[in-house]
């Protein structure tokens, strides 16, 4: 099989994500850091979903996953251009929060008007975002004030009964990498760790 070619079960649980995710569902994911609940970052009440689930204040925000350089650059409207060194030289997942977000809903942005917004190297997570064609919506699986799963069986069934669709990928997996790092970056190149 061609190195690009998604093996057939991933292609099916694509399909079925992408499906949920055009109808405002929420999903939980196997992300490239720890198991994420998503949804559709363009359409607020699938946003709602996911804090509903959460048991968290919507006012709290959530970051946001692209599947590649092309679609940050239609959600940010300047990258400033340290970031691009930063996400090709990040040994981890980087989480960068842009001061300047755009073509998102309001409610998805922090009091300031920033956004935290990672390009994934995940593929399952690539090709998903790239399917759908727009980015998804990333937390952990967990209800708020709760220690985030480090593997799948540590989901609470609270969430697993919930979300509108569990991927069937990578479930006895133990994640490694844990969250990412997190960075907020602004326009004159001044970096700010929020999480290393």
């Amino acid at each position: 099989m061609p190195k690009n070619t998604p093996d057939p079960k991933m292609h099916a649980e694509i399909g079925k994500a992408v499906e949920t995710l055009d109808t405002g569902g929420t999903l939980l994911y196997p992300t490239d850091t720890i198991w994420g609940l998503g949804s559709d970052a363009t359409r607020v009440e699938a946003i709602e979903k996911v804090a509903s689930l959460k048991d968290r204040p919507i006012a709290k925000t959530f970051l946001v996953l692209v599947a590649d350089d092309a679609m940050l650059n239609r959600y940010v409207e300047e990258v400033p251009a340290l970031a691009w060194d930063l996400i090709d030289l990040s040994e981890k997942p980087l989480t960068i929060i842009y001061s300047n977000p755009v073509n998102l809903p309001e409610v998805l942005l922090a009091e300031d008007g920033s956004l935290g917004i990672r390009i994934v190297k995940d593929i399952f997570c690539q090709r998903l975002i790239q399917k759908l064609g727009r980015p998804i919506v990333s937390t952990s699986a967990n209800r708020s004030g709760m220690p985030s799963p480090q593997s799948f069986a540590d989901i609470d069934s609270l969430i697993l009964d919930g979300v509108d669709y569990v991927v069937n990928l990578r479930q006895q997996e133990k994640q490694t990498s844990g969250a990412s790092s997190i960075i907020k970056l602004a326009l004159n190149g001044e970096i700010k760790i929020i999480r290393e």
